[in-house]
């Protein structure tokens, strides 16, 4: 899953994942909001979120305290990504310090940093 509210970073990243034949299903939303709702009513099951950090509305921190209330099985299990252009040191670690992201990733995402990831 990739959630983003860019059009052009959503179209760059799944192209990056398609490509590397990162997964079978790619499901792009561009609202958080709407990602928290299809990820509560169980339409989506991902294994990996890709999320962006500064959007409006829903910043990817906010999301993440929202995915925390959320009653899902093994959301341990899944694994969650902060892609974003941010430099800012407290976006960075922020995102290490939260029990779900598994790593802060710069954007755009290139067939490097995807290979390390799955690695």
């Amino acid at each position: 899953m990739l959630i983003d509210d860019n059009y052009i970073d959503n179209f760059v990243t799944r192209k990056i994942l398609e490509s590397g034949n990162f997964a079978d299903n790619i499901i792009v939303i561009q609202s958080p909001h709407e990602a928290i709702a299809a990820l509560r009513d169980g339409s989506v099951k991902p294994d990996v979120i890709f999320l962006d950090i500064r959007m409006p509305q829903m910043s990817g921190f906010e999301f993440l305290q929202e995915y925390e209330t959320l009653e899902l099985d093994n959301k341990e299990l899944t694994k969650i990504f902060m892609l974003s252009s941010s430099l800012d040191p407290t976006d960075m670690n922020n995102s290490k310090s939260n029990k779900y992201v598994a790593q802060f990733v710069h954007k755009p995402l290139t067939h490097q940093v995807l290979e390390e990831l799955c690695t």
